[in-house]
């Protein structure tokens, strides 16, 4: 018995019997115009749903009033963008409006119906509103009376769950819209994707920088050099704040731009906090940087600060040589260091496989792995 009365708690319940009562107040105005055509609202309808505004107007009531509350019902508040969607507005727009006769019938019949019993069994003559004015007065109607409230209930929820299935059947997304759906949210997953790699790159560079400076500085026991060292970790950690409160800010507001990451133009700030942490880079840059696409540019950047990172963090302050060239079309990124005690096996490590992932999101090629003697990163990227 609770669960047959729970749509009496629920609010749903009397909006949707409110919407199915708003297009009777179109009805009424008109009978008191012109009694003689009832059907004349009817078609009225077939033009205005026509409108590719009135599917957005009716979209936005149908979620307000039909699914209150629910994240997503399936009811599109788009304008009509095509011809199938403005006859799907049409059918909707007559839909509502023979659920809503339905309804407000119901609103009036069943309760006079209440009234007409009531009377009879108090002993009074049926009015003939609601029951015929021959039904004989008699105390037994009594039991009848709250028969008329129990059918009203079940029409008001069966009519309120009709509309709302026709709602999302009529004015749902269109094939067009459901595609545009999915490549938002593809996009959104590809930009998680990336944003996760971009906090791997720039705290797990910084970190690495960090312990590798701090390590040197140690066992050096010289207090210059671990004042330079406590330079360099300062400077380095600032750089991850920053780069860490960017993603954030991307995070929060999904509209911001994302020009502020780094490019292969600020690549120095790069060699020079590997040189911090002791390293003796080699660094040879060749072709207009400043001319390489921005997309290219900024993963080419990620891609350099990878390949030192691994360089640091697996065979420590090494000699590193790091090779940047723009030639014909091409962005050529070459990192080569000695080779640490132990060799990562092919696909471990989510550094090297961020490399990848990189150089092929961009249409490009990617090689890691030893080579005479060196451990060897080498990427060619598009630009064009």
């Amino acid at each position: 018995m609770p669960r047959l009365l729970s749509p009496l708690l629920r609010a749903a319940t009397y909006t949707r019997l409110l919407h199915l009562w708003v297009p009777m107040l179109m009805v009424s105005v008109w009978l008191f115009i012109d009694p003689s055509t009832p059907w004349m609202p009817a078609l009225f309808l077939v033009p205005l749903g026509l409108v590719p505004a009135v599917r957005r107007g009716e979209g936005v009531q149908a979620r307000l009033m039909l699914t209150p509350g629910e994240p997503d019902p399936g009811i599109s508040e788009a304008p009509a963008a095509t011809w199938r969607d403005r006859l799907r507005t049409v059918l909707w727009l007559e839909v509502r409006m023979a659920l809503g006769a339905a309804a407000m019938f119901a609103s009036v019949w069943l309760p006079a119906a209440v009234f007409e019993l009531a009377r009879c069994a108090w002993g009074a003559p049926s009015a003939g509103m609601a029951l015929p004015d021959w039904l004989p007065s008699h105390r037994a109607w009594a039991l009848l009376t709250p028969l008329p409230l129990l059918v009203f209930y079940g029409v008001v929820v069966a009519l309120g769950e009709l509309v709302t299935a026709a709602a999302r059947r009529l004015l749902g997304p269109s094939a067009a819209e459901r595609l545009a759906a999915l490549e938002q949210r593809t996009e959104q997953l590809l930009e998680r994707t990336r944003i996760a790699r971009e906090l791997h790159d720039s705290i797990g560079h910084a970190l690495t920088l960090a312990v590798v400076q701090a390590g040197a500085a140690r066992a050096a026991g010289d207090p210059e050099f671990t004042e330079r060292a406590l330079a360099a970790i300062e400077d380095t950690g600032r750089a991850a704040l920053e780069d860490l409160e960017r993603v954030l800010g991307v995070l929060r507001e999904a509209e911001r731009p994302l020009s502020a990451r780094p490019t292969l133009t600020d690549a120095g700030r790069l060699l020079e906090s590997a040189r911090a942490s002791g390293a003796k880079v080699d660094a040879e840059v060749t072709g207009p940087v400043e001319a390489v696409p921005g997309p290219v540019s900024r993963e080419g950047y990620r891609i350099l600060q990878e390949a030192l990172t691994n360089a640091l963090r697996h065979a420590g302050p090494v000699p590193v040589r790091v090779r940047v060239a723009v030639t014909d079309g091409t962005l050529a990124l070459d990192v080569r260091n000695p080779l640490p005690g132990a060799i990562p096996g092919p696909g471990r490590g989510s550094g090297l496989r961020g490399i990848r992932e990189r150089a092929a999101l961009l249409g490009g090629s990617a090689a890691t792995g030893p080579e005479e003697g060196d451990w060897r990163v080498r990427v060619e990227l598009p630009l064009g």
